[in-house]
């Protein structure tokens, strides 16, 4: 059997660098958060949140560049992971699950500007 014929096998660790990336980026997002929420029981306890998130980031910017950094990490991942998935081919485990994190993240995120409570 000719070498481009065969088989690509599912592995765990991603091999092409869009999909480390994804990995990374989706593990630093629930850390990006927790340090954001420690600077919210912590740092910023007796500061209010802002009516904006300009407002916000005048107020309490550790807080809110952290989450906003955490974000920004989820998005990233979706789209990277995407990318490495559809374009490179990829097929580690771990990207697939970073993609998926990422997409509900996005959905929820599309969800709270969509319907502010």
């Amino acid at each position: 059997m000719k070498e481009s014929m065969k088989k690509q096998s599912w592995k765990l660790i991603p091999k092409t660098a869009s999909g480390r990336w994804s990995v990374v980026l989706i593990v630093a997002m629930p850390i990006l958060f927790s340090i954001g929420s420690s600077f919210a029981k912590g740092l910023y306890q007796s500061v209010p949140a802002g009516d904006s998130i300009l407002a916000d980031i005048s107020a309490r910017p550790a807080l809110a560049f952290t989450m906003l950094a955490g974000m920004a990490a989820g998005i990233s991942a979706f789209i990277t992971g995407l990318l490495a998935i559809l374009r490179q081919k990829e097929k580690a485990l771990l990207v697939y699950v970073a993609t998926v994190i990422g997409a509900l993240f996005l959905f929820f995120l599309a969800g709270e500007f969509m319907f502010p409570h």
